[in-house]
Protein backbone atom coordinates (compact mmCIF):
# COMPACT_ATOMS: atom_id res chain seq x y z
CA UNK A 1 0.00 0.00 0.00
CA UNK A 2 2.52 2.29 1.13
CA UNK A 3 3.59 2.50 -3.35
CA UNK A 4 0.23 3.20 -4.53
CA UNK A 5 0.55 6.50 -3.86
CA UNK A 6 3.81 7.36 -5.91
CA UNK A 7 2.76 4.73 -8.36
CA UNK A 8 -0.83 6.82 -9.42
CA UNK A 9 1.69 10.11 -9.41
CA UNK A 10 3.33 8.70 -11.73
CA UNK A 11 0.45 7.43 -14.01
CA UNK A 12 -1.16 10.60 -13.53
CA UNK A 13 1.95 12.59 -14.67
CA UNK A 14 2.19 10.19 -17.72
CA UNK A 15 -1.53 10.98 -18.45
CA UNK A 16 -0.97 14.42 -17.97
CA UNK A 17 2.15 14.35 -20.54
CA UNK A 18 0.67 12.17 -23.45
CA UNK A 19 -2.18 14.74 -23.50
CA UNK A 20 -0.33 17.87 -23.84
CA UNK A 21 1.18 15.85 -26.35
CA UNK A 22 -1.93 15.16 -28.18
CA UNK A 23 -2.93 19.34 -27.67
CA UNK A 24 0.41 20.29 -29.31
CA UNK A 25 -0.21 18.25 -32.23
CA UNK A 26 -3.64 19.22 -32.80
CA UNK A 27 -2.20 23.20 -32.48
CA UNK A 28 1.16 22.23 -34.47
CA UNK A 29 0.81 19.32 -36.73
CA UNK A 30 4.13 17.27 -37.02
CA UNK A 31 6.01 18.26 -40.57
CA UNK A 32 8.14 16.05 -42.36
CA UNK A 33 11.49 17.54 -42.10
CA UNK A 34 12.25 17.38 -45.57
CA UNK A 35 9.35 18.72 -47.48
CA UNK A 36 7.47 20.66 -44.97
CA UNK A 37 4.33 18.28 -45.89
CA UNK A 38 1.70 16.89 -43.10
CA UNK A 39 3.86 13.24 -41.44
CA UNK A 40 2.79 10.99 -38.50
CA UNK A 41 5.43 11.73 -36.47
CA UNK A 42 8.02 14.65 -35.21
CA UNK A 43 10.84 15.01 -36.37
CA UNK A 44 10.49 12.57 -39.13
CA UNK A 45 10.38 12.05 -42.60
CA UNK A 46 6.39 12.13 -45.14
CA UNK A 47 6.26 8.46 -46.75
CA UNK A 48 7.04 10.30 -49.76
CA UNK A 49 10.43 12.09 -48.88
CA UNK A 50 11.65 8.45 -47.67
CA UNK A 51 10.77 6.52 -50.28
CA UNK A 52 12.83 8.73 -52.36
CA UNK A 53 15.43 9.21 -49.90
CA UNK A 54 18.90 7.88 -51.87
CA UNK A 55 19.92 5.60 -48.64
CA UNK A 56 23.15 3.81 -49.11
CA UNK A 57 22.33 0.29 -48.39
CA UNK A 58 24.30 -3.07 -48.42
CA UNK A 59 26.34 -4.07 -50.69
CA UNK A 60 28.71 -1.09 -49.41
CA UNK A 61 32.32 -1.28 -49.24
CA UNK A 62 33.43 -2.32 -45.37
CA UNK A 63 36.05 0.28 -45.41
CA UNK A 64 34.87 3.75 -47.61
CA UNK A 65 31.10 2.85 -46.64
CA UNK A 66 30.23 3.55 -50.99
CA UNK A 67 28.05 1.46 -52.86
CA UNK A 68 28.91 -1.74 -54.79
CA UNK A 69 27.14 -2.56 -57.64
CA UNK A 70 26.77 -6.41 -56.85
CA UNK A 71 28.22 -8.81 -54.24
CA UNK A 72 27.57 -10.33 -51.05
CA UNK A 73 28.81 -10.62 -47.64
CA UNK A 74 29.97 -7.96 -45.35
CA UNK A 75 33.67 -7.93 -45.82
CA UNK A 76 33.69 -6.24 -49.40
CA UNK A 77 36.51 -4.48 -50.39
CA UNK A 78 36.11 -1.76 -53.28
CA UNK A 79 38.90 -1.26 -55.39
CA UNK A 80 39.22 2.31 -54.32
CA UNK A 81 39.50 1.00 -50.78
CA UNK A 82 42.15 -1.53 -51.89
CA UNK A 83 44.01 0.84 -53.95
CA UNK A 84 44.29 3.62 -51.55
CA UNK A 85 43.42 2.37 -48.18
CA UNK A 86 42.08 5.43 -45.85
CA UNK A 87 43.61 6.92 -42.82
CA UNK A 88 40.40 5.78 -40.55
CA UNK A 89 38.88 2.21 -40.32
CA UNK A 90 35.84 1.96 -41.25
CA UNK A 91 33.19 4.54 -43.17
CA UNK A 92 29.23 4.80 -43.45
CA UNK A 93 26.49 7.24 -44.02
CA UNK A 94 23.25 7.55 -44.35
CA UNK A 95 22.34 8.41 -47.96
CA UNK A 96 24.25 9.41 -50.79
CA UNK A 97 24.41 13.61 -51.28
CA UNK A 98 21.62 13.75 -53.42
CA UNK A 99 18.42 15.36 -53.80
CA UNK A 100 16.83 15.47 -50.06
CA UNK A 101 19.58 14.39 -48.17
CA UNK A 102 21.93 17.22 -49.81
CA UNK A 103 18.69 19.45 -49.22
CA UNK A 104 18.64 18.49 -45.48
CA UNK A 105 22.33 18.85 -45.51
CA UNK A 106 22.03 22.37 -46.80
CA UNK A 107 19.24 23.52 -44.76
CA UNK A 108 21.39 22.48 -41.15
CA UNK A 109 24.28 23.88 -42.73
CA UNK A 110 23.47 27.03 -44.36
CA UNK A 111 19.54 27.52 -43.42
CA UNK A 112 20.28 28.18 -39.18
CA UNK A 113 18.10 24.90 -39.18
CA UNK A 114 19.40 23.28 -35.99
CA UNK A 115 16.60 21.27 -35.17
CA UNK A 116 16.94 19.07 -37.84
CA UNK A 117 20.13 17.79 -36.39
CA UNK A 118 18.39 15.52 -33.62
CA UNK A 119 16.52 13.16 -36.96
CA UNK A 120 19.63 13.48 -39.04
CA UNK A 121 21.79 11.60 -35.77
CA UNK A 122 19.30 9.62 -35.46
CA UNK A 123 19.05 7.98 -38.86
CA UNK A 124 23.12 8.13 -38.49
CA UNK A 125 23.15 6.24 -35.81
CA UNK A 126 21.32 3.45 -37.34
CA UNK A 127 23.19 3.71 -40.08
CA UNK A 128 26.24 3.58 -38.27
CA UNK A 129 25.01 1.08 -35.49
CA UNK A 130 27.96 -1.14 -35.28
CA UNK A 131 29.98 2.37 -35.34
CA UNK A 132 28.73 3.62 -32.68
CA UNK A 133 28.14 0.63 -30.19
CA UNK A 134 32.46 0.34 -30.83
CA UNK A 135 33.09 3.78 -29.80
CA UNK A 136 34.52 5.00 -26.60
CA UNK A 137 33.63 8.90 -27.47
CA UNK A 138 32.73 11.17 -30.21
CA UNK A 139 34.53 13.99 -31.78
CA UNK A 140 33.18 16.31 -33.98
CA UNK A 141 35.34 17.53 -37.24
CA UNK A 142 36.11 20.51 -36.17
CA UNK A 143 35.48 24.27 -38.24
CA UNK A 144 38.86 26.75 -37.92
CA UNK A 145 37.92 29.30 -35.92
CA UNK A 146 37.34 32.00 -38.64
CA UNK A 147 34.79 30.25 -40.21
CA UNK A 148 33.17 29.06 -37.08
CA UNK A 149 32.90 32.67 -36.40
CA UNK A 150 31.03 33.34 -40.11
CA UNK A 151 28.85 30.17 -39.64
CA UNK A 152 28.22 31.16 -36.02
CA UNK A 153 27.60 26.92 -35.28
CA UNK A 154 29.67 24.24 -36.51
CA UNK A 155 26.87 21.48 -37.81
CA UNK A 156 29.42 18.54 -37.77
CA UNK A 157 29.03 19.44 -33.60
CA UNK A 158 25.31 19.60 -33.53
CA UNK A 159 25.26 15.73 -35.25
CA UNK A 160 28.10 14.70 -32.92
CA UNK A 161 25.88 15.69 -29.70
CA UNK A 162 22.76 14.18 -31.07
CA UNK A 163 24.92 11.12 -32.00
CA UNK A 164 26.48 10.93 -28.78
CA UNK A 165 23.22 11.44 -26.23
CA UNK A 166 21.26 8.64 -26.89
CA UNK A 167 24.73 6.22 -26.47
CA UNK A 168 25.49 7.53 -23.71
CA UNK A 169 28.83 8.36 -25.42
CA UNK A 170 31.26 11.39 -24.35
CA UNK A 171 31.20 14.15 -27.25
CA UNK A 172 34.62 15.98 -26.95
CA UNK A 173 34.86 18.63 -29.16
CA UNK A 174 38.07 20.23 -28.01
CA UNK A 175 40.50 17.18 -28.45
CA UNK A 176 40.52 17.66 -32.25
CA UNK A 177 41.42 21.28 -33.08
CA UNK A 178 41.49 23.08 -37.06
CA UNK A 179 44.59 24.72 -36.54
CA UNK A 180 45.27 26.37 -40.17
CA UNK A 181 42.83 27.97 -42.75
CA UNK A 182 42.05 25.82 -45.72
CA UNK A 183 41.12 26.60 -49.27
CA UNK A 184 36.80 25.60 -49.55
CA UNK A 185 37.03 21.92 -50.44
CA UNK A 186 34.65 22.10 -53.81
CA UNK A 187 36.19 22.31 -57.21
CA UNK A 188 39.68 20.76 -55.80
CA UNK A 189 40.73 17.15 -57.36
CA UNK A 190 41.49 14.48 -54.79
CA UNK A 191 45.24 15.19 -54.27
CA UNK A 192 44.52 19.16 -54.19
CA UNK A 193 42.39 18.31 -51.66
CA UNK A 194 44.87 15.94 -49.67
CA UNK A 195 47.30 18.89 -50.04
CA UNK A 196 45.08 21.77 -48.91
CA UNK A 197 44.32 19.85 -45.47
CA UNK A 198 48.18 18.43 -45.20
CA UNK A 199 48.82 20.31 -41.46
CA UNK A 200 45.02 21.19 -41.08
CA UNK A 201 44.25 19.40 -37.87
CA UNK A 202 45.94 19.09 -34.29
CA UNK A 203 45.56 17.14 -31.00
CA UNK A 204 46.61 19.67 -28.36
CA UNK A 205 48.60 18.06 -25.51
CA UNK A 206 45.94 17.85 -23.31
CA UNK A 207 43.52 15.54 -25.75
CA UNK A 208 46.86 12.45 -25.32
CA UNK A 209 45.46 11.55 -22.35
CA UNK A 210 42.14 10.96 -23.34
CA UNK A 211 42.53 9.62 -26.37
CA UNK A 212 45.17 7.10 -25.52
CA UNK A 213 43.93 3.35 -26.47
CA UNK A 214 40.38 4.54 -26.98
CA UNK A 215 38.41 3.67 -30.19
CA UNK A 216 37.11 7.31 -32.03
CA UNK A 217 34.25 7.83 -33.53
CA UNK A 218 34.21 11.23 -36.11
CA UNK A 219 31.47 12.47 -37.04
CA UNK A 220 31.05 15.10 -40.24
CA UNK A 221 28.09 16.06 -42.33
CA UNK A 222 29.56 15.06 -45.44
CA UNK A 223 32.02 12.71 -47.01
CA UNK A 224 33.01 13.55 -50.44
CA UNK A 225 37.08 12.18 -50.99
CA UNK A 226 37.58 11.08 -47.50
CA UNK A 227 40.26 13.77 -47.62
CA UNK A 228 38.92 15.74 -44.26
CA UNK A 229 38.40 12.52 -42.53
CA UNK A 230 41.98 11.04 -43.48
CA UNK A 231 43.58 14.35 -41.91
CA UNK A 232 41.66 14.33 -38.63
CA UNK A 233 41.98 11.42 -38.09
CA UNK A 234 45.88 11.07 -38.54
CA UNK A 235 45.75 13.98 -35.93
CA UNK A 236 43.62 11.43 -34.09
CA UNK A 237 45.50 8.23 -34.18
CA UNK A 238 49.16 10.05 -34.04
CA UNK A 239 47.60 11.71 -30.21
CA UNK A 240 46.87 7.63 -29.56
CA UNK A 241 43.40 6.43 -30.44
CA UNK A 242 43.18 2.80 -31.16
CA UNK A 243 41.42 3.30 -34.07
CA UNK A 244 39.54 5.95 -35.85
CA UNK A 245 35.66 5.17 -36.95
CA UNK A 246 34.02 8.46 -39.24
CA UNK A 247 29.85 8.37 -39.37
CA UNK A 248 28.50 11.19 -41.74
CA UNK A 249 24.70 11.82 -42.84
CA UNK A 250 25.82 11.59 -46.89
CA UNK A 251 28.44 10.97 -48.68
CA UNK A 252 29.90 11.73 -52.29
CA UNK A 253 29.19 8.19 -53.92
CA UNK A 254 32.06 8.74 -56.69
CA UNK A 255 33.77 5.59 -58.14
CA UNK A 256 33.16 2.17 -55.84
Amino acid sequence: MENAAPSRTGLAAGLIRAATGRLLALVYPPTCIACGGATADPHGLCPSCWSAMPFIERPYCARLGTPLPYGTGDNLLSPAAIADPPVFRRARAVARYDGAARDLVHRLKYGDRAELSRAMAAMMSRAGAELVAEADLVVPVPLHRWRLWGRRFNQAMLLAQAVAAPAGLPCEPLLLRRVKRTLPQVGLSRAQRAQNLQGAFRCPPSAHGVLEGRSVLLVDDVLTTGATANAASRALLRAGARSVDVLAFARVAGEP
